[in-house]
Protein backbone atom coordinates (compact mmCIF):
# COMPACT_ATOMS: atom_id res chain seq x y z
CA UNK A 1 0.00 0.00 0.00
CA UNK A 2 1.16 3.54 -0.74
CA UNK A 3 0.93 6.45 1.68
CA UNK A 4 -2.43 7.50 0.25
CA UNK A 5 -3.94 4.09 0.89
CA UNK A 6 -3.76 3.10 -2.78
CA UNK A 7 -2.41 -0.25 -3.88
CA UNK A 8 1.08 -0.07 -5.35
CA UNK A 9 0.72 -2.47 -8.29
CA UNK A 10 4.46 -2.64 -8.96
CA UNK A 11 5.18 -3.52 -5.35
CA UNK A 12 2.41 -6.13 -5.40
CA UNK A 13 3.84 -7.77 -8.52
CA UNK A 14 7.39 -7.91 -7.14
CA UNK A 15 6.11 -9.19 -3.79
CA UNK A 16 4.23 -12.12 -5.34
CA UNK A 17 6.85 -13.07 -7.92
CA UNK A 18 10.02 -12.41 -5.92
CA UNK A 19 11.72 -14.78 -3.52
CA UNK A 20 11.40 -14.40 0.26
CA UNK A 21 11.77 -16.13 3.59
CA UNK A 22 8.00 -16.45 3.96
CA UNK A 23 4.98 -18.21 2.51
CA UNK A 24 1.59 -16.51 2.54
CA UNK A 25 -1.74 -18.31 2.24
CA UNK A 26 -3.95 -15.25 2.59
CA UNK A 27 -6.06 -14.58 4.48
CA UNK A 28 -5.60 -17.67 6.61
CA UNK A 29 -1.94 -18.47 7.18
CA UNK A 30 1.38 -16.71 6.96
CA UNK A 31 4.64 -18.54 7.60
CA UNK A 32 7.88 -16.66 7.88
CA UNK A 33 11.29 -17.67 9.15
CA UNK A 34 14.61 -16.07 9.92
CA UNK A 35 17.14 -15.87 7.08
CA UNK A 36 19.68 -17.13 9.64
CA UNK A 37 17.71 -20.28 10.43
CA UNK A 38 20.49 -22.38 8.88
CA UNK A 39 24.23 -21.64 9.10
CA UNK A 40 26.13 -19.71 6.45
CA UNK A 41 28.97 -21.53 4.70
CA UNK A 42 32.04 -19.47 3.84
CA UNK A 43 34.12 -20.48 0.82
CA UNK A 44 36.92 -17.97 0.82
CA UNK A 45 35.28 -14.59 0.22
CA UNK A 46 32.03 -16.26 -0.87
CA UNK A 47 29.29 -16.62 1.76
CA UNK A 48 26.49 -19.11 1.03
CA UNK A 49 23.33 -18.88 3.12
CA UNK A 50 21.82 -22.36 3.48
CA UNK A 51 18.44 -21.15 4.75
CA UNK A 52 15.77 -22.22 2.23
CA UNK A 53 13.66 -19.53 0.60
CA UNK A 54 10.09 -19.70 -0.69
CA UNK A 55 11.20 -20.88 -4.12
CA UNK A 56 13.41 -23.57 -2.60
CA UNK A 57 10.45 -24.87 -0.57
CA UNK A 58 8.28 -25.10 -3.68
CA UNK A 59 11.15 -26.68 -5.61
CA UNK A 60 11.32 -29.43 -2.99
CA UNK A 61 7.53 -29.81 -3.08
CA UNK A 62 7.74 -30.13 -6.86
CA UNK A 63 10.35 -32.88 -6.61
CA UNK A 64 8.26 -34.75 -4.02
CA UNK A 65 5.15 -34.41 -6.18
CA UNK A 66 6.95 -35.73 -9.27
CA UNK A 67 8.23 -38.73 -7.34
CA UNK A 68 4.81 -39.42 -5.80
CA UNK A 69 2.89 -39.17 -9.08
CA UNK A 70 5.29 -41.41 -11.01
CA UNK A 71 5.50 -43.90 -8.13
CA UNK A 72 1.71 -44.17 -7.92
CA UNK A 73 1.52 -44.60 -11.69
CA UNK A 74 4.20 -47.31 -11.62
CA UNK A 75 2.37 -49.18 -8.84
CA UNK A 76 -0.89 -48.91 -10.75
CA UNK A 77 0.71 -50.26 -13.92
CA UNK A 78 2.25 -53.13 -11.99
CA UNK A 79 -1.17 -54.12 -10.59
CA UNK A 80 -2.81 -53.87 -14.01
CA UNK A 81 -0.10 -55.96 -15.67
CA UNK A 82 -0.33 -58.54 -12.88
CA UNK A 83 -4.03 -58.84 -13.67
CA UNK A 84 -3.19 -59.02 -17.39
CA UNK A 85 -5.18 -55.84 -18.07
CA UNK A 86 -4.31 -53.03 -20.44
CA UNK A 87 -3.16 -49.79 -18.75
CA UNK A 88 -6.14 -47.55 -18.00
CA UNK A 89 -7.04 -44.49 -15.96
CA UNK A 90 -4.40 -42.40 -14.23
CA UNK A 91 -1.63 -44.99 -14.64
CA UNK A 92 -2.35 -45.34 -18.34
CA UNK A 93 -2.29 -41.57 -18.84
CA UNK A 94 1.09 -41.20 -17.14
CA UNK A 95 2.49 -44.17 -19.06
CA UNK A 96 1.39 -42.63 -22.36
CA UNK A 97 3.06 -39.34 -21.39
CA UNK A 98 6.27 -41.12 -20.36
CA UNK A 99 6.40 -43.12 -23.59
CA UNK A 100 5.80 -39.98 -25.63
CA UNK A 101 8.69 -38.13 -23.97
CA UNK A 102 10.97 -41.16 -24.18
CA UNK A 103 10.25 -42.14 -27.79
CA UNK A 104 9.28 -38.90 -29.54
CA UNK A 105 11.60 -36.50 -27.73
CA UNK A 106 14.59 -38.33 -26.25
CA UNK A 107 15.17 -41.27 -28.60
CA UNK A 108 13.94 -39.42 -31.71
CA UNK A 109 16.51 -36.64 -31.26
CA UNK A 110 19.40 -38.43 -29.53
CA UNK A 111 19.29 -41.68 -31.46
CA UNK A 112 18.23 -45.29 -31.04
CA UNK A 113 21.60 -46.25 -29.56
CA UNK A 114 22.23 -43.43 -27.09
CA UNK A 115 18.63 -42.29 -26.57
CA UNK A 116 17.64 -44.84 -23.90
CA UNK A 117 20.69 -43.85 -21.86
CA UNK A 118 19.66 -40.20 -21.67
CA UNK A 119 15.89 -40.77 -21.61
CA UNK A 120 15.67 -40.82 -17.77
CA UNK A 121 17.31 -37.38 -17.61
CA UNK A 122 14.97 -35.95 -20.26
CA UNK A 123 11.96 -37.45 -18.48
CA UNK A 124 13.09 -35.96 -15.17
CA UNK A 125 13.57 -32.52 -16.70
CA UNK A 126 10.19 -32.65 -18.43
CA UNK A 127 8.14 -33.67 -15.39
CA UNK A 128 10.00 -31.44 -12.95
CA UNK A 129 9.58 -28.35 -15.14
CA UNK A 130 5.95 -29.22 -15.92
CA UNK A 131 4.97 -29.63 -12.27
CA UNK A 132 6.95 -26.55 -11.22
CA UNK A 133 5.16 -24.51 -13.89
CA UNK A 134 1.76 -25.80 -12.80
CA UNK A 135 2.51 -25.00 -9.15
CA UNK A 136 2.57 -21.33 -10.12
CA UNK A 137 -1.05 -21.54 -11.33
CA UNK A 138 -2.63 -22.86 -8.13
CA UNK A 139 -3.83 -20.41 -5.46
CA UNK A 140 -0.95 -19.10 -3.35
CA UNK A 141 1.46 -21.36 -5.20
CA UNK A 142 4.87 -20.40 -6.52
CA UNK A 143 6.65 -21.52 -9.66
CA UNK A 144 10.26 -22.45 -8.94
CA UNK A 145 10.97 -22.02 -12.65
CA UNK A 146 10.18 -18.32 -12.19
CA UNK A 147 13.55 -18.06 -10.46
CA UNK A 148 16.54 -17.57 -12.75
CA UNK A 149 18.80 -19.49 -10.36
CA UNK A 150 16.61 -22.59 -10.76
CA UNK A 151 16.45 -22.42 -14.55
CA UNK A 152 20.18 -21.71 -14.68
CA UNK A 153 20.83 -24.78 -12.53
CA UNK A 154 18.79 -26.94 -14.91
CA UNK A 155 20.61 -25.44 -17.90
CA UNK A 156 24.02 -26.09 -16.33
CA UNK A 157 22.98 -29.72 -15.76
CA UNK A 158 22.14 -30.04 -19.45
CA UNK A 159 25.39 -28.29 -20.43
CA UNK A 160 27.50 -30.70 -18.35
CA UNK A 161 25.59 -33.67 -19.76
CA UNK A 162 26.17 -32.49 -23.33
CA UNK A 163 29.89 -31.80 -22.90
CA UNK A 164 30.84 -34.74 -20.67
CA UNK A 165 28.68 -37.13 -22.67
CA UNK A 166 30.26 -35.82 -25.86
CA UNK A 167 33.77 -36.30 -24.52
CA UNK A 168 32.96 -39.89 -23.53
CA UNK A 169 31.46 -40.62 -26.93
CA UNK A 170 33.99 -38.84 -29.14
CA UNK A 171 37.11 -39.22 -27.05
CA UNK A 172 39.37 -36.32 -26.13
CA UNK A 173 40.62 -35.77 -29.67
CA UNK A 174 37.15 -35.92 -31.17
CA UNK A 175 35.77 -33.58 -28.53
CA UNK A 176 38.52 -31.02 -29.15
CA UNK A 177 37.50 -31.23 -32.79
CA UNK A 178 34.18 -29.64 -31.81
CA UNK A 179 36.14 -26.59 -30.64
CA UNK A 180 38.95 -26.47 -33.21
CA UNK A 181 36.87 -27.44 -36.23
CA UNK A 182 38.54 -28.23 -39.52
CA UNK A 183 36.94 -26.28 -42.35
CA UNK A 184 36.19 -28.53 -45.36
CA UNK A 185 38.57 -27.78 -48.21
CA UNK A 186 41.07 -25.93 -46.02
CA UNK A 187 44.13 -27.87 -44.95
CA UNK A 188 47.64 -27.10 -43.87
CA UNK A 189 48.67 -23.93 -42.00
CA UNK A 190 45.74 -21.88 -43.29
CA UNK A 191 43.22 -24.42 -42.02
CA UNK A 192 44.96 -24.60 -38.64
CA UNK A 193 45.05 -20.82 -38.24
CA UNK A 194 41.38 -20.53 -39.18
CA UNK A 195 40.42 -23.31 -36.73
CA UNK A 196 42.26 -21.50 -33.90
CA UNK A 197 40.68 -18.18 -34.86
CA UNK A 198 37.18 -19.67 -34.84
CA UNK A 199 37.67 -21.56 -31.56
CA UNK A 200 36.39 -18.66 -29.37
CA UNK A 201 33.20 -18.57 -31.44
CA UNK A 202 32.72 -22.32 -30.99
CA UNK A 203 33.20 -21.99 -27.23
CA UNK A 204 30.75 -19.08 -27.18
CA UNK A 205 28.27 -21.23 -29.09
CA UNK A 206 28.55 -23.95 -26.45
CA UNK A 207 27.85 -21.42 -23.69
CA UNK A 208 24.99 -19.76 -25.56
CA UNK A 209 22.89 -22.94 -25.57
CA UNK A 210 22.46 -23.29 -21.76
CA UNK A 211 22.06 -19.51 -21.49
CA UNK A 212 19.17 -19.64 -23.96
CA UNK A 213 17.59 -22.57 -22.11
CA UNK A 214 17.71 -20.75 -18.77
CA UNK A 215 16.51 -17.36 -19.97
CA UNK A 216 13.74 -18.75 -22.20
CA UNK A 217 12.15 -20.78 -19.41
CA UNK A 218 12.57 -18.04 -16.80
CA UNK A 219 11.24 -15.32 -19.09
CA UNK A 220 8.17 -17.23 -20.22
CA UNK A 221 7.13 -18.29 -16.73
CA UNK A 222 7.74 -14.85 -15.21
CA UNK A 223 6.05 -12.88 -18.00
CA UNK A 224 2.74 -14.68 -17.58
CA UNK A 225 2.60 -13.93 -13.86
CA UNK A 226 3.48 -10.29 -14.51
CA UNK A 227 0.62 -9.94 -16.99
CA UNK A 228 -1.92 -11.60 -14.68
CA UNK A 229 -0.92 -9.53 -11.66
CA UNK A 230 -0.85 -6.33 -13.71
CA UNK A 231 -4.41 -6.94 -14.92
CA UNK A 232 -5.56 -7.71 -11.40
CA UNK A 233 -3.95 -4.48 -10.28
CA UNK A 234 -6.38 -2.60 -12.54
CA UNK A 235 -9.22 -3.63 -10.24
CA UNK A 236 -7.55 -1.90 -7.30
CA UNK A 237 -6.49 1.13 -9.33
CA UNK A 238 -10.05 1.83 -10.54
CA UNK A 239 -11.86 0.52 -7.49
CA UNK A 240 -13.16 3.97 -6.49
CA UNK A 241 -15.13 4.70 -9.66
CA UNK A 242 -18.45 3.32 -8.49
CA UNK A 243 -20.38 1.33 -11.10
CA UNK A 244 -17.56 1.79 -13.60
CA UNK A 245 -15.29 -0.23 -11.34
CA UNK A 246 -17.69 -3.20 -11.56
CA UNK A 247 -17.44 -3.16 -15.35
CA UNK A 248 -13.66 -2.88 -15.20
CA UNK A 249 -13.55 -5.73 -12.70
CA UNK A 250 -15.72 -7.97 -14.90
CA UNK A 251 -13.64 -7.31 -18.02
CA UNK A 252 -10.40 -7.76 -16.09
CA UNK A 253 -11.55 -11.01 -14.49
CA UNK A 254 -12.51 -12.37 -17.92
CA UNK A 255 -9.12 -11.39 -19.35
CA UNK A 256 -7.29 -12.96 -16.39
CA UNK A 257 -9.27 -16.19 -16.83
CA UNK A 258 -8.28 -16.32 -20.49
CA UNK A 259 -4.62 -15.70 -19.71
CA UNK A 260 -4.71 -18.38 -16.99
CA UNK A 261 -5.94 -20.87 -19.60
CA UNK A 262 -3.14 -19.70 -21.90
CA UNK A 263 -0.63 -20.11 -19.06
CA UNK A 264 -1.79 -23.69 -18.63
CA UNK A 265 -0.80 -24.34 -22.24
CA UNK A 266 2.48 -22.46 -21.75
CA UNK A 267 3.29 -24.64 -18.71
CA UNK A 268 3.16 -27.77 -20.87
CA UNK A 269 4.78 -26.07 -23.87
CA UNK A 270 7.82 -24.80 -21.93
CA UNK A 271 8.42 -28.23 -20.37
CA UNK A 272 8.26 -29.73 -23.87
CA UNK A 273 10.58 -27.09 -25.38
CA UNK A 274 13.19 -27.50 -22.62
CA UNK A 275 13.15 -31.30 -22.95
CA UNK A 276 13.22 -31.10 -26.76
CA UNK A 277 16.13 -28.65 -26.97
CA UNK A 278 18.06 -30.62 -24.35
CA UNK A 279 17.62 -33.76 -26.45
CA UNK A 280 18.65 -31.92 -29.62
CA UNK A 281 21.81 -30.55 -27.97
CA UNK A 282 22.77 -33.96 -26.58
CA UNK A 283 22.05 -35.70 -29.89
CA UNK A 284 24.04 -33.13 -31.89
CA UNK A 285 27.10 -33.69 -29.71
CA UNK A 286 26.73 -37.49 -29.71
CA UNK A 287 26.70 -37.55 -33.53
CA UNK A 288 29.24 -34.77 -34.06
CA UNK A 289 31.66 -37.18 -35.71
CA UNK A 290 29.12 -37.95 -38.41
Amino acid sequence: MSEGGQVNVGEMIMHHTGDAYSIEIDPFLHWSWSPDLFPTVHLGSLAINLTPTKHVVFMVLTAVLVFTVLKLAANGLARQKAGERAPTGFAGMIEALVLWVRDDIAIANIGEEEGPTYAPLILTLFFFILFANLFGLVPWGQSATGNLAVTAGLAVLVFLTVEIGGMRKLGFGGYMGTIFMQIPGMKGPAGTILAIALAPLEILGKLTKPFALAVRLFGNMTAGHFVILSLMGLIFMFGTLGMVSYGIGLVTATAVLGIMCLELIVAFLQAYVFALLSSVFIGAMQHEHH
